[in-house]
């Protein structure tokens, strides 16, 4: 297969793209991830509050703070990521294939199903059955039917995908290869280290899956949905395709080497160790390429990234991943690792990546396509500018305060220093972290009211009006 070097079509081009997509289950799946995502950040809120002493709920085992932090993390991972990706891949599948997904009722079945997977997960995690596995807490009974349905998401999308013909564009081979290692990685994270092996190479293969969580699964479909919008936003094809493989190949190479540098200073091997230190780095200089190339994009446009709200979110979220992305080839040197882990470093480092580059690029694709779908501009044009600036003002508020915090954490631990130490110069920080974290939340809530009452606005102008390209104006 090759990539198709071809500039992305639009609706005008090719008007029977309104019977290929299901635009109705592209809402209903941004309404369960943001659903998921007001679930997942009242869980962080609670933690947050915990560690400055303000618990709401002392005296409830099932809502404790830790059953209520395993509750975030997959919340936010399998209910607003992996919902978010499914709605904006039924959009995008089908335009870059000229044909539908293989099956209509099965993509209703999967949308019901994954529904059930991630609530019977949050809820075995505060009944106390989660698995002891980070990112793989979900309880065992959860996991065949979760790794079944994500080989039905694999046949409902990968048909389409397997029977293009012609040069494939750069978004399939990311989308196609997302479909393949999420099914792989999740077998791996959720059923090896349960029942296959122990010890210290439980935690390699848990290290190995965490990361490539993040890699294998969020990363490539993060990555195609860019190489999709973006060349449409801009009416310009990317600035080098060839780059867009060598990002590719790169990732494909370097991200599954990765994940035991969440276990350095651990009984694992050290040229495992080792290796996964120089494959981290390697990677930065993957992630360049592919930043290069949509910085090349945008050149010559005139500051349009300043002014089109999507595309604004888009290269935020470019920027955090260029930060995390240079952070993590620092963080993960022996030298410096000494310093950070175990920290809030490690937190902050987390909440750039999940919430500051994908989440972002999601919320960029929402307000791009709720528009769209509706036949109408958005109820609230200025608030869709609000729900951007909390939101990556709250996250760089939270990421700095919390890579802060945990220097600080590191040199008292390096001084020796009595624990209780540590934990009283934390107390500002997460104090800090509560208040961005609150202005991140109340972001969302307003998008949320935006994206209501632009439906219902919808109801009363009727179908027949054009949205403009940048999202946010229902005029030609």
């Amino acid at each position: 297969m090759t990539a198709a070097p071809a500039v992305l079509n639009t609706d005008q081009d090719f008007p029977h793209h309104q019977e290929l997509v299901e635009e109705r289950l592209v809402l209903w799946y941004f309404i369960a991830a943001l659903t998921f995502m007001v679930v997942s950040m009242l869980a962080g809120i609670l933690m947050g509050l915990q560690l400055i002493r303000h618990n709401p709920l002392p005296a409830v085992e099932l809502l404790s703070p830790g059953r209520w932090r395993m509750v975030h993390t997959n919340a936010i991972a399998y209910g607003f990521l992996a919902n978010a990706f499914l709605g904006i891949m039924h959009w995008v599948v089908p335009r870059l294939t000229l044909r539908p997904c293989f099956s209509r009722s099965l993509s209703y079945a999967i949308f019901a199903a994954w529904q059930l997977v991630v609530l019977a997960t949050a809820v075995g995690i505060l009944l106390g059955q989660a698995q002891g596995v980070e990112w793989g807490e979900t309880p065992v009974w959860i996991d065949p039917v979760a790794l079944f349905g994500l080989l039905l998401v694999a046949i409902n999308f990968g048909t389409p995908i397997l029977q293009t013909r012609g040069p494939m564009y750069v978004t399939l081979w990311y989308y196609l290869a997302a479909l393949v290692w999420t099914f792989l990685t999740y077998a791996m994270g959720n059923f090896v280290p349960e029942y296959f092996v122990c010890g210290s190479s439980a935690g390699a293969v848990g290290g190995l899956f965490i990361h490539d969580l993040v890699g294998l699964f969020v990363t490539p479909l993060g990555w195609g949905m860019m190489y999709y919008f973006v060349p449409i936003l801009l009416k310009r094809p990317m600035w080098s395709h060839g780059l867009s493989l060598v990002g590719f190949w790169g990732l494909a190479f370097f991200y599954p080497l990765q994940g035991i540098h969440h276990f350095l200073y651990t009984p694992i091997p050290m040229f495992l160790q080792y290796g996964a230190v120089l494959s981290t780095i390697a990677l930065e200089m993957v992630v360049v390429t592919v930043i290069i190339n949509f910085l090349g994009t945008l050149h010559g446009t005139g500051g349009l990234a300043l002014t089109n709200l999507p595309l604004r979110y888009f290269y935020t979220g470019i920027l955090f991943y260029f930060l995390t992305c240079l952070q993590c080839a620092l963080q993960v040197t022996m030298t410096f690792q000494a310093l950070i882990h175990f920290t809030d470093w490690v937190v902050g480092h987390a909440h750039m990546v999940m919430f500051g580059v994908f989440s972002m690029w999601q919320f960029g694709a929402m307000t791009y396509l709720i528009p769209r779908i509706f036949k109408t501009d958005w109820y609230s044009p200025q608030w869709c500018e609000w729900h951007y600036w909390a939101s990556a003002g709250g996250l760089s508020v939270m990421a700095g305060d919390l890579i802060l915090a945990g220097l600080f954490q590191g040199w008292s631990w390096a001084a020796l220093q009595p624990w209780d130490a540590s934990i009283r110069l934390s107390i500002p920080f997460w104090s800090v972290r509560i208040v961005a974290g609150l202005a991140m939340f109340g972001a969302q809530i307003l998008f949320i009211v935006n994206f209501y009452l632009t439906w219902r606005k919808s109801l009363r102008v009727g179908p027949e009006r054009a949205v403009s390209p940048s999202g946010n104006s229902a005029t030609a």
